[in-house]
């Protein structure tokens, strides 16, 4: 072990016992001993172990820890503290930006213990309220993270769907003679996405030529597959097929293996002599089905005895679920009715945080008011569009909402969330959420299980039970289309229909631009082959407002 490594080992336990707020004294003294222990002329391994301690700048607590290292390779104290500290906070050491006290704070004072939680309180604004946190370290800190994530080989359908869309376009004007169609995961929609593919018709020669000469590498070049890389390490296949055989390669591509490994024990393998995708379920009298659908075979029966009219993006009529500046978002509410106007939606439910939420500056029972006021004032001046008073209402630790029910009934809508103490089995997760579902007062139920994608699994929770329970209560259940969340997972959105549930595909947005992230959450919406009929942004103002009747009724 070279003297580099050693040094390595100071400097990290310096830093963690800053993380954990430990001797400060002794933290500063371990990270004096790796800036010596890297400025030594001589290797401490080749060194005689009486003659460490003499060592400018290594004293004989160090020279200690020193030989245990050469000895084992490892410190015990290190190790001790590297056990107690989560995966995600040692991992958030690799930000740029970020040093101990800056993640001490995130990590105790706002409960925060990986990347993707840390980006996604980013996106809220959250750090701006905490000393130290201003809007230009929130934003380096926002940029440094998705650098960072982008490069350990996972990616959100939505971060990566801009390079996707623009490689195809590239491909399909350069060679445009030839077909190009995206293939795998990205096809089906999945929200998050490990490796790209592209089925094409472009002769492999000519395309490796295309692709050197595009900063791509070549990982594999086998038969009539080709696997790259680019510069941002995004591994992509490309299957390069004949134009008879183009449709069959599509069509294997371009759905699960459970579904491909089914579809051949029912119709055999044999490919179909065809361009075009639609000619292969037609052979077997079938309607197309999409990419989107193709998870498991099953789902052959219902494109067999119905006629599917799945939701699509233009199918959202209103902006469920926003917050403003008044708790932790950027924009105005006018400024948010502007947005949606500018968008041709009818009406806009602005859901800050209730109080609480202390993190995202909640709103206390004062502020509401007062926001009330000013909703009503926007109202007026906007006629023909409608904001809704509404509030996304802390679930708290006994499963009650976060306001009385009298000032509760002041809400046009309530939507009820949990925010806080995440760290739970499901007895508890259920006891909270069965609590707020039966609690008349709330009309959905917000972001189910509290995940993350790629960051935070969420809690545990029974989706049978919530299901039937939000059946019981008249509760709609969200699907939060913030790309990072996509809760409730589209696996459900079936159940929940079969069970007469109403979804709700809102953007969670905390900003204008983030009414966009709805297209996300149709994306995920129609795996689940969710109808508009059966989603709340989809009811245009007349309708929206009727539901709110029936809302109201459940008060009584």
């Amino acid at each position: 072990m070279d003297n580099y490594q050693i040094a390595e080992q100071f400097e990290l336990l310096g830093k963690l016992m800053d993380i954990h707020q430990e001797n400060a004294f002794k933290a500063k003294s371990y990270g004096s001993a790796a800036f010596a222990i890297e400025k030594l002329p001589q290797q401490l391994s080749t060194t005689e172990r009486s003659m460490i301690s003499g060592l400018k700048g290594i004293g004989e607590s160090t020279a200690k820890k020193i030989i245990e290292i050469l000895d084992t390779g490892n410190m015990i104290v290190l190790e001790e503290l590297i056990s107690k500290t989560p995966e995600g906070i040692l991992e958030m050491m690799q930000i740029k930006g970020l040093g101990p006290k800056k993640i001490c704070t995130i990590w105790k004072d706002m409960g925060i213990e990986s990347i993707g939680e840390l980006l996604y309180a980013c996106n809220e604004n959250r750090l701006l309220l905490y000393k130290g946190f201003g809007e230009k370290t929130q934003k380096n800190v926002a940029e440094s993270i998705e650098y960072f994530m982008k490069h350990k080989g996972h990616f959100l359908y939505a971060e990566i769907e801009s390079f996707v869309m623009a490689l195809n376009q590239l491909l399909n004007e350069k060679f445009a003679l030839y077909k190009t169609v995206i293939g795998g995961g990205f096809a089906r929609q999945i929200p998050t996405i490990e490796h790209l593919s592209w089925v094409t018709t472009i002769p492999k020669a000519t395309l490796i030529d295309f692709l050197e000469g595009g900063g791509f590498s070549i990982v594999l070049d086998e038969k009539n597959h080709l696997q790259v890389k680019n510069e941002a390490n995004i591994p992509i296949t490309f299957i390069c097929t004949e134009e008879n055989e183009f449709a069959w390669e599509s069509f294997k591509n371009r759905s699960s293996e459970e579904f491909n490994n089914k579809w051949t024990l029912e119709f055999g393998n044999s490919p179909i002599q065809s361009s075009n995708e639609e000619d292969i379920f037609r052979n077997v009298g079938l309607p197309f089905i999409p990419p989107y659908a193709r998870e498991s075979f099953d789902i052959i029966s219902f494109y067999k005895n119905e006629s599917l009219q799945i939701i699509q993006p233009n199918d959202i009529r209103g902006i469920i679920h926003s917050h403003s500046d008044w708790s932790d978002g950027i924009n105005t509410i006018e400024e948010m009715v502007k947005g949606c106007i500018s968008r041709r939606l009818e009406y806009l439910v602005i859901s800050d945080h209730s109080k609480v939420a202390g993190y995202a500056n909640g709103l206390n029972e004062e502020r509401v008011k007062a926001q009330h006021i000013y909703i009503d004032e926007l109202n007026a001046k906007y006629p023909g569009f409608r904001v809704f008073k509404s509030i996304e209402c802390d679930i708290l630790n006994d499963g009650s909402l976060d306001y009385s029910d009298d000032f509760l009934s002041t809400f046009d809508i309530v939507i009820a969330s949990i925010h806080s103490n995440l760290k739970m089995n499901e007895d508890k997760a259920m006891q909270r959420l069965m609590a707020a579902i039966e609690n008349p007062y709330t009309s959905i139920l917000g972001h189910m299980t509290g995940r993350l994608l790629l960051s935070r699994k969420g809690y545990p929770v029974d989706h049978v039970k919530i299901i039937d329970a939000c059946a019981a209560n008249e509760v709609a259940i969200e699907i939060n289309a913030h790309p990072r969340r996509l809760d409730i997972d589209w696996t459900w959105v079936r159940a929940a229909q079969e069970k007469g549930v109403l979804l709700s595909i809102n953007p969670d947005a905390h900003a204008v631009n983030g009414f966009d992230d709805t297209r996300y959450g149709v994306l995920v919406a129609q795996k689940g082959l969710l109808k508009k009929e059966n989603n709340l942004s989809s009811f245009n103002l007349e309708s929206f407002e009727k539901f709110l009747v029936t809302q109201h009724s459940k008060r009584m």
